[in-house]
């Protein structure tokens, strides 16, 4: 058994055990196995073993190494988990099913568009900044309301919210807070949670992982 599915299967073992010994946890979530950077020698046995969502954060590379794969194996669902660049959202509402980084009117506006374009409607995360932190994209928590409201207006498919906590603190504050904002939007999806503390996440209501070095290793 090659060395990313034994990987995989410790990690459902874990999450297995979180959701049996947490009376909070009501939805198993999926594990989006972050295989940006890794070629496709290192993706090909979670793909043969069956496993389905698959994450990316740069768009050339996703369309490079994805484009015949997912020609051949229709039931994958890949995930746009990095920043999103306005130049690249024709291509990106092509190739991703889900999109996890929506951050500014701009981009809504530009995928709206797009998705009309090529009549294709992806499931897409708003991107909440949970740290107010200068570094990183995403939405304020104040203005969360009001950018969900006009991404709606404009007809995007928003299931849930994104945030990746500071570094270095303790998530759980961070993951209990945007779980709020989401349940007050009634979204059903939260994006939150990686290779280093993606069982809290699970615990605080996470309903899609992103784990990367947990399952492939260090980056390339």
């Amino acid at each position: 058994m090659h060395i990313t599915i034994k990987n995989l299967l410790k990690i459902n073992d874990k999450v297995k055990e979180k959701i049996s010994s947490s009376s909070n946890i009501i939805k198993l979530p999926n594990i989006i196995a972050v295989s940006k950077t890794f070629k496709l020698e290192h993706i090909m046995p979670l793909i043969n073993y069956g496993h389905l969502h698959f994450g990316e954060n740069k768009v050339q590379e996703a369309v490079e190494k994805w484009t015949n794969i997912k020609k051949d194996n229709k039931s994958i669902k890949l995930h746009l988990i990095g920043r999103l660049q306005t130049n690249k959202v024709k291509i990106a509402v092509k190739l991703f099913d889900y999109i996890h980084s929506l951050d500014s009117k701009k981009l809504a506006d530009k995928i709206s568009f797009q998705q009309k374009e090529q009549d294709i409607k992806r499931k897409i995360f708003i991107q909440v900044n949970i740290g107010n932190e200068d570094q990183k994209s995403g939405i304020s928590t104040d203005e969360t309301l009001d950018f969900y409201n006009y991404c709606k207006q404009i007809n995007l498919d928003i299931i849930g919210l994104m945030c990746i906590p500071p570094n270095n603190k303790d998530s759980s504050k961070y993951f209990e807070e945007i779980k709020k904002i989401n349940e007050k939007l009634n979204l059903q999806e939260l994006s939150m949670g990686m290779s280093s503390d993606y069982l809290t996440a699970i615990e605080k209501g996470s309903t899609f992982v992103r784990i990367g070095s947990n399952i492939f290793g260090q980056r390339i």
